[in-house]
């Protein structure tokens, strides 16, 4: 799963203990509280499912990798919200409610998004003359994501207040537990319901050619829940006034804030690891982004290939705990390092999986043999990546500087996404280029454009023929990149890891 920005420091997960942990109280009197944060989150994570969705649908509507990359840009707001954050914190009406002001509005403009689109979405992806309106499609899904990543900024903050001082260690646990249901079942659960095949194979009597839930049906169904939700909220629940925040003057706090992450950007250990964060996953991109796509081209369903990730839910559970313990010393990021080269080598081990996919599936129909072997691939993988997660979140909470707050810490969360986002983008750009094929009837057509694909289709028996795919291309190229930046960014690591804490702070001029 996608992961969006993470929450900001340690120092807001609970009280301190008298040996300088963090410990959790009892929850009695914040039963309520922690479930409705839990729907909160929840109802946070059904556009993000949605927004991993809609690029296997585009998938079997033959729609270019420049186009999936177009779509990509959809996943970026939660990795921008850094940026207008300070906005929502700052200004807000004290007598509907500080984090009120900024999470009725926002859901409720999310669920009118989705209500609108349960009413288009399927025109703009039906095919046309030139397929799907992706333009359309990608404007809309940002805003929709937009105002999640707000909603976000909004619930972080209320349940600092919501719950009790001893219990907002839990706000964590919420987040983690709710934003993965909701993305559950805006991914997985409608991705299974919207098959045909699945519907008709396990829940119906009579066979049909739709499947349980139409991408329209699901949308209408999530906006009106948003609707009632937001409804219920604003004149159910009272929000606690915030105490702490004592300030009338909103753009002041806003100036602050706004010089407090300059004051970080220009910290010289800062800029190398923005650096390091900004460049560190282009190694990674192709299997990231680029091979799930290429399996249901090689002819894997979506709905069957999406199912194939619900066993490692668990293991996305359990396994932060269990790396916790290696990373919780004064160098998390030896861990990131030692991880590193097995995800590198993964990335040429999936460019194999797709290349043998053909030889195992035929009419979309895949042999128990072939899913085991995707499961106990992915299981590895996600094992190499949950290492590097759990550990440069580490390394983020040790160099973080307590004054400056959550600020410091989700600054360096949105470089880390950013750089993640950005190649993905890239590389799905880069697919269609990088690819040569040429017509079989016409050796002078190399059918680099629709219109010259086209042509050749036009001829009696002619078909493009792809001589060499650019996902392989870009999976070598890739994986060459990844190694020569790991002797790179190894050095600068371990150097980053030897710097005293006061490299880190951020001086009190600033």
């Amino acid at each position: 799963m996608r992961r969006k920005n993470e929450k900001s420091s340690g120092a807001e997960e609970g009280r301190i203990d008298k040996n300088g942990g963090y410990e959790h109280g009892d929850i009695r009197g914040d039963e309520g509280n922690i479930a409705l944060l839990l729907f909160l989150y929840l109802l946070q994570g059904i556009p993000l499912g949605l927004c991993s969705a809609i690029p296997m649908i585009l998938q079997n509507h033959h729609v270019s990798y420049k186009q999936q990359a177009e779509f990509s840009f959809v996943q970026w707001p939660f990795s921008l919200k850094l940026l207008w954050a300070p906005v929502v914190d700052a200004i807000f009406s004290r007598k509907f409610g500080r984090r009120k002001t900024w999470l009725i509005p926002t859901q409720y403009l999310m669920g009118i998004f989705m209500l609108y689109l349960s009413a288009n979405v399927q025109n703009w992806l039906d095919d046309t003359d030139s397929g799907p309106n992706i333009g359309l499609l990608t404007v809309l899904f940002f805003l929709l994501n937009v105002l999640a990543a707000t909603q976000d900024i909004a619930v972080d903050g209320w349940a600092l207040t919501m719950l009790k001082r001893k219990n907002v260690g839990y706000a964590s646990t919420c987040n983690s537990v709710g934003q993965t249901a909701g993305y559950f079942l805006g991914y997985v659960l409608f991705m299974a319901l919207e098959s045909p095949t699945l519907s008709n194979n396990y829940f119906r009597s009579v066979p049909s050619d739709k499947g349980m839930v139409t991408l329209p049906g699901f949308l209408h169904f999530w906006g009106w829940i948003f609707i009632i939700a937001t409804t219920l909220v604003a004149l159910l629940k009272h929000e606690v006034d915030d105490k702490h925040y004592k300030s009338d003057d909103f753009i002041t706090d806003i100036k602050c804030a706004y010089r407090s992450l300059w004051g970080t950007m220009k910290l010289p250990t800062i800029q190398t690891t923005a650096i390091i964060l900004l460049t560190a996953k282009i190694g990674f991109s192709a299997c990231d982004a680029v091979t799930g796509l290429k399996l249901i081209d090689a002819g894997v369903p979506k709905e069957k290939l999406t199912l194939m990730a619900v066993p490692l839910i668990p293991l996305q559970i359990i396994l932060p705990c269990a790396i916790a313990k290696y990373t919780s010393g004064p160098r998390p990021m030896d861990i990131y390092l030692k991880a590193m080269p097995y995800r590198l080598a993964f990335g040429l081990v999936a460019a194999g999986l797709v290349w043998i996919t053909p030889l195992f599936v035929s009419n979309g129909e895949v042999p128990i043999h072939y899913v085991i072997m995707i499961i106990s691939l992915y299981f590895l993988h996600q094992i190499a990546t949950t290492s590097m997660f759990v550990a440069s979140m580490a390394f983020f909470a040790k160099v973080s500087d307590p004054a400056v707050g959550g600020t410091y810490m989700t600054f360096l969360n949105t470089l880390a996404n950013l750089g993640g986002n950005w190649p993905a983008t890239a590389t799905l750009w880069f697919v269609d280029t990088l690819t040569w094929k040429r017509c079989n009837v016409d050796a002078a057509n190399d059918c680099s454009t629709i219109i010259e694909s086209e042509q050749c289709a036009s001829i009696p028996g002619g078909t493009c023929l792809t001589l060499l795919d650019g996902y392989y291309i870009e999976s070598v190229i890739c994986v060459i990149i990844g190694f020569i930046w790991f002797r790179w960014g190894r050095r600068k690591i371990n150097d980053l890891q030897s710097k005293p804490m006061s490299a880190w702070k951020i001086s009190q001029s600033s």
